[in-house]
């Protein structure tokens, strides 16, 4: 079952879905904050992770990127110690590692949006493979969803979600490629 189909009326999904999922966005700590949460969520719900965001927030700083990326072992150890987030050390390194990352993609890009702009469109495969080469923990599903749920790729709401309307208007990057190649 889709995702327009089951969110809508739920009280964390529903919020989500309607304001966030498939929005483009071009701010820098809002594509990191969804990079890092669509880590965490490998191996378990989008329900968990959006039920922790909160506590996701307090706990890396309200994904400051400057911040993140200076974090050492005493950060480190306080969010492998925080019940609130998902304790995993792989994913904590990640965070901390894509946050230096993002840095370094300021310095080449101007922005993690900058970044993302100059190497759209790809298709999700070679999507991938430059996640792969550019970040942390970063897969197949993660980059995907990633890409779906911050407008580069298409597909996050179907045509029939009210919400599709909404995003339509945005003109996120995947729809103005698709008017490209269609004149």
């Amino acid at each position: 079952m889709s995702y327009c189909k089951i969110a809508p009326d739920h009280p964390v999904h529903g919020p989500y879905h309607d304001r966030e999922y498939g929005f483009p966005t071009r701010d820098e700590t809002a594509l990191f904050e969804r990079l890092v949460l669509e880590i965490n969520e490998a191996g378990l719900s989008w329900l968990t992770i959006l039920t922790k965001r909160e506590n996701f927030r307090a706990a890396f700083d309200n994904f400051d990127i400057d911040r993140v990326a200076a974090y050492g072992s005493r950060e480190r150890s306080r969010l492998l110690a925080d019940a609130g987030i998902i304790r995993n050390r792989l994913k904590v390194d990640a965070a901390i590692t894509n946050a230096g990352r993002l840095i370094e993609l300021r310095r080449s890009h101007g922005s993690f949006a900058g970044w993302l702009d100059a190497h759209h469109p790809l298709d999700k495969a070679a999507w991938v493979k430059l996640f792969k080469q550019t970040f942390a923990f970063t897969g197949g599903e993660i980059t995907g969803e990633f890409l779906l749920s911050t407008g580069y790729l298409p597909g996050a709401h179907e045509e029939s979600c009210p919400v599709y309307r909404k995003i339509e208007r945005l003109k996120p990057p995947w729809l103005r490629v698709a008017r490209r190649s269609a004149h």
